[in-house]
């Protein structure tokens, strides 16, 4: 039987098996009998918003801080930041239409918002309320240092809304917080952990492996300190040396030692076992909660390419193709948005290969990247640009991996972002 080229352009691979001929104007990709039925809902249904909010000030600068931020300012200082800060939620409101997106997530970062008094917590969050579309249990994270956290600052919380607090412990053994330039102790930490607790929010606590003076049994003690907490999270980082922050020159003066890489991974492996000893467990490589309960909604959402506006002094994010950051000139950005403008002072519009890259990287974080997510969206498979990279992974046991998805394996929980550099690179040599 002869093959009618007539109706070629009608088939699935329309683009493929080409011959030389006009025939086949092509009018549009994909062709209509792929379309699935639509709406105008579909069309203009919007998309989830996540909001971010950065406070700068802080009561000390901890040895280990490469942040910038502001100490010892005076109220009237905090006071004029919060007012610009509310005036930019404002602006960026009506100039990105953002009330008509649902805000499924805020979250208030810094710096230490705890350090803020009631009066303007209360005004930025009436603000994002009076502004934006925060529908109902929309989760509300507030980062804390517990040495800010008295039982009347948990009273507030609780009173604006927060269902979730976040405190920068770090560590449990007063040596150690002591070499980090904190104001806390061990006293003062489990003080703000239960005032926190008795707000009735989620409770997540930082610890920070590899700082000064830590050792195997000064570890042990905060891990297991953590955990009697009973709080429903927890979260490890490890402490990252960088050239503008007071470790550094301690380290160049001989004045302090940091745990190697080697000890700091014994670190992180002693935690993750207790963790699953006590039933708490990673929903990413570094955070754990009880019973795989307790997930957060913000960064998870992020990773996951969902949009995030930032608001303050330094504060970055994302809106479609486009991340973007505010000035990180607390003076500057008071002063810009004064007269009525954005702050925003650098971005980067992303390429189709940018977001593939970002989805892996940041997709990693969470354990597990759905393949079949990845394809829907892409087009094609991972595997086809990675298999290599995937099969070596998954032979010195960092992953396991099958048409569904990549799993971090306990190992390549371990080493970090590792898995996800690794799996980006290919795309990446494609610049």
């Amino acid at each position: 039987m002869t093959k009618n080229t007539h109706l070629e352009p009608t088939r699935r691979g329309f683009i493929t098996n080409l011959t030389p001929s006009r025939r086949g104007f092509i009018t549009n990709y994909p062709n209509f009998q792929h379309w699935k039925q639509a709406t105008d809902a579909k069309l203009l249904a919007a998309k989830p918003l996540n909001i971010y909010v950065h406070i700068p000030f802080c009561a000390q600068q901890c040895s280990y801080c490469y942040y910038r931020t502001v100490t010892g300012s005076r109220k009237s200082e905090i006071d004029i930041y919060v007012e610009a800060l509310c005036k930019e939620i404002e602006i960026a409101t009506k100039k990105f239409r953002l009330n008509e997106r649902p805000v499924v997530s805020i979250y208030f970062g810094g710096g230490t918002p705890t350090l803020l008094d009631g009066t303007n917590l209360a005004k930025i969050i009436d603000t994002i309320r009076n502004n934006l579309n925060v529908i109902e249990g929309a989760e509300f994270t507030v980062e804390g240092e517990p040495v800010t956290l008295i039982q009347k600052k948990a009273n507030i919380l609780k009173d604006i809304g927060v269902n979730r607090i976040s405190l920068g412990v770090q560590s449990l053994y007063d040596d150690v917080i002591k070499l980090s330039n904190r104001q806390d102790t061990e006293k003062k930490v489990l003080k703000a952990i239960d005032f926190a607790r008795n707000t009735g929010a989620i409770v997540n606590i930082d610890l920070m492996s590899g700082l000064a003076g830590e050792t195997p049994k000064t570890w042990a003690y905060s891990v297991k300190r953590a955990i009697e907490t009973e709080v429903e999270s927890i979260t490890v980082y490890k402490m990252e040396l960088y050239a503008n922050t007071q470790y550094y020159k301690d380290v160049r003066n001989k004045t302090i030692d940091l745990p190697s890489d080697e000890q700091e991974l014994e670190f992180m492996q002693h935690a993750m076992e207790k963790f699953e000893q006590s039933e708490y467990e990673p929903w990413c490589f570094f955070t754990f909660t009880k019973k795989g309960k307790f997930v957060h909604v913000h960064a998870p959402s992020i990773w996951r390419g969902d949009d995030y506006y930032p608001f303050g002094a330094s504060a970055f994010g994302r809106l479609g193709d486009w991340v973007f950051q505010s000035t990180n000139e607390v003076n500057k950005y008071v002063s810009i948005v004064e007269k009525g403008e954005l702050p925003i002072s650098r971005g980067h519009n992303m390429t189709s290969l940018d977001k593939m890259i970002r989805d892996i990287v940041l997709g990693m974080k969470l354990i597990r990247l759905d393949l079949k997510m990845f394809k829907s969206r892409y087009g094609f498979k991972l595997s086809s640009f990675c298999e290599e990279v995937m099969q070596q992974l998954e032979s010195d046991g960092f992953i396991t991996f099958n048409e569904e998805e990549v799993v971090l394996t306990k190992k390549g929980m371990l080493h970090g972002d590792f898995v996800g550099k690794s799996l980006s690179k290919p795309l990446m040599n494609m610049y």
